[in-house]
């Protein structure tokens, strides 16, 4: 699995590329689901976002919580909120959320240090 910042998302990208390729009905509509459950509506993109992480760590996804640790940073989300969040998920999801935490936090450290 694809450690950091550029090497996941050319990966995500190819990967995304070559299933959408297909042309695969159902595979097509959960992907355009995805994209439209995260637009703007009563909640703002950026709980949304959010929201995604923290289902994402409770369901100890790796490459979820890098995506919506992306998007969340793409949405002017701070350092303290991921933390928060992260917290969150780990207290709903228990210990065994903790490897994912680490690797989170790993990700949004490379997340920093790419902005820099």
């Amino acid at each position: 699995m694809p450690n950091n910042v550029e090497e996941f998302n050319a990966y995500r990208s190819k990967m995304n590329e070559k299933l959408l390729a297909e042309n695969n009905k159902l595979i097509k509509r959960i992907f355009n689901l995805d994209t439209n459950a995260f637009m703007p509506g009563a909640l703002d993109v950026k709980t949304k976002e959010l929201l995604g992480l923290v289902a994402s760590a409770v369901m100890r996804c790796d490459d979820c919580v890098k995506y919506h640790l992306e998007s969340s940073k793409d949405q002017g989300v701070t350092k303290e909120e991921v933390m928060e969040t992260l917290g969150i998920a780990t207290l709903i999801g228990g210990t065994i959320v903790i490897p994912h935490l680490r690797r989170a936090f790993e990700y949004w450290e490379a997340l920093e240090e790419n902005e820099a």
